[in-house]
């Protein structure tokens, strides 16, 4: 079958009826990768194969045969960005070459769910070195190990955020479905550039064990060409409490194993979405995204919508303050942390990455070190300095009563703004993008849905409405 144009539950639909089993559809993924993402455009979105993902595959078919599916991912290929780990044949590095010996203990928790809902993990995505936390002028998309991830609707057109391997692989139909993180815009800004939907989730609903950090408030989050594709997805993730990750803590009445319960027929009808015109990033996107934005609002109040104008004020804390308290305190102490309990390469500290890097200029550095240098040389990796905690809790205090103030003042039950906010990253809350289509440039351009904790449901809900009435999704340029 044409796996460009197969959604997850169309795939399932084949191989329940005979006509498709998993290892062939494994082949046919790692077919198309070969003839894009590593020839041809060289889009470059992969960083690493499973060499046991057909043979993962093969086992899954024999087990469908005998006792049936597991569920909506059994057979299903999926891609992990490479800061995810794997205690399998493939690496785990950050894409950083000071990372490239590492093979992680065991799987994060987020991985064993996955192989446990079934999920074919076909292999790791390439990404913005360490999550673009390396220095001050690095290009999105790119790591010392892999080189530069290429979007596949222009290669002059960015690929924006550290997830933008991911994203390029959803995009490019080199996997069912793929595996982003996000601090702050790392699922949401690739998902828009590469004409995708990302869902940044609360943060607790799936453990950070296991995965290279930055800060906190990293989360995993699902990226596929369609809403009902990231609810799959997001189900198979969810991991519940988890004793590493206090975040996860008393959340199983908070979680879903089915997230597409929420997706239903008219599901704009009588929705009340606050419109938040006052968003951050605005150069990042096209001039024309809010005019498109502004025509795409009279869709959702044709189907039903109540729109209410809730401008939330841009206090400047989404950026500045939040990169100095939380990334730059957070993360040595983050990432001393994981290296001990997950790595097994040469590098076991922050300290051991700056060191190699110098020893290997060359390959390693460049773009420099200057964000490593700042973390190592400049913060104590206790958290116990003033200034940490006096701008973290003001920028977390301050982006809660933004939204949670808006969603209960105006009796929301999500909030709209053209593009991306920053807000739902401070607060750890959820945040949604679908694609709005094409700007006049040609590149692709999206509307986000994003509400208070845990409401993942509600969010899906409105992104699922929005995209059965827009439809506008646009194959990369390789597929037209």
């Amino acid at each position: 079958m044409d796996i460009t144009n197969a959604d997850i539950s169309s795939l399932q639909d084949e191989m329940d009826k005979g006509r498709l089993n998993a290892a062939d559809l494994t082949i046919a993924y790692l077919k198309r990768i070969q003839q894009y993402d590593q020839s041809g455009p060289e889009i470059n979105s992969v960083a690493e194969l499973n060499p046991d993902a057909v043979s993962m595959a093969e086992a899954l078919d024999r087990e469908r045969a005998i006792s049936g599916s597991r569920g909506p991912l059994h057979g299903i290929p999926v891609l992990l960005k490479d800061n995810i780990s794997t205690g399998d044949k493939m690496h785990t590095t950050a894409g950083a070459v000071a990372l490239s010996d590492n093979f992680a203990r065991k799987d994060a928790p987020l991985v064993k769910q996955l192989r446990k809902a079934g999920a074919v993990i076909l292999g790791k995505t390439n990404l913005s070195e360490f999550a673009r936390y390396t220095a001050s002028e690095f290009p999105d998309g790119y790591s010392s190990r892999c080189g530069q991830v290429k979007n596949p609707y222009d290669s002059s057109f960015p690929v924006s955020g550290s997830s933008s391997g991911s994203a390029v692989a959803a995009a490019g139909s080199f996997c069912s479905a793929a595996v982003g993180t996000e601090t702050a815009g790392s699922i949401t800004f690739p998902a828009i550039f590469n004409g995708i939907c990302g869902l940044k989730p609360t943060v607790g609903l799936i453990s950070r064990s296991g995965i290279i950090p930055i800060c906190g408030q990293d989360t995993a989050g699902p990226m596929a060409a369609t809403v009902t594709d990231c609810a799959i997805l997001l189900g198979g993730m969810v991991t519940g409490p988890d004793t590493d990750d206090p975040a996860t803590g008393c959340t199983e009445h908070l979680t879903h194993r089915d997230y597409r319960k929420f997706l239903k027929k008219d599901s704009l009808q009588g929705l009340r979405i606050g419109v938040n015109r006052v968003w951050s990033e605005k150069d990042s996107f096209p001039r024309d995204s809010t005019d498109i934005f502004e025509e795409e609002l009279s869709l959702l109040q044709k189907e039903g919508a109540e729109l209410v104008d809730c401008d939330i004020p841009f206090t400047g804390l989404q950026s500045g303050i939040l990169g100095q308290a939380t990334m730059l305190y957070e993360f040595k102490s983050a990432l001393n942390y994981y290296l001990t309990r997950y790595a097994t390469g040469q590098c076991r500290s922050l300290a051991d990455i700056v060191f190699y890097n110098e020893q290997h200029a060359n390959k390693a550095l460049r773009y420099g070190q200057d964000l490593l240098l700042l973390a190592q040389n400049q913060t104590t990796g206790r958290l116990v300095e003033g200034a940490y905690w006096s701008q973290k809790l003001r920028a977390v205090e301050e982006g809660r009563h933004a939204i949670d103030d808006c969603m209960s003042r105006h009796k929301l039950d999500v909030i709209t703004s053209p593009c991306y906010s920053n807000l739902p990253a401070i607060t750890g809350y959820p945040s949604m993008v679908v694609p709005m289509g094409l700007s006049q440039s040609g590149i692709p351009t999206g509307i986000s849905f994003y509400a208070s904790a845990f409401q993942e449901g509600q969010v899906l809900r409105a992104a699922y409405g929005y995209e059965q009435v827009s439809k506008r999704r646009i194959p990369p340029a390789f597929d037209r």
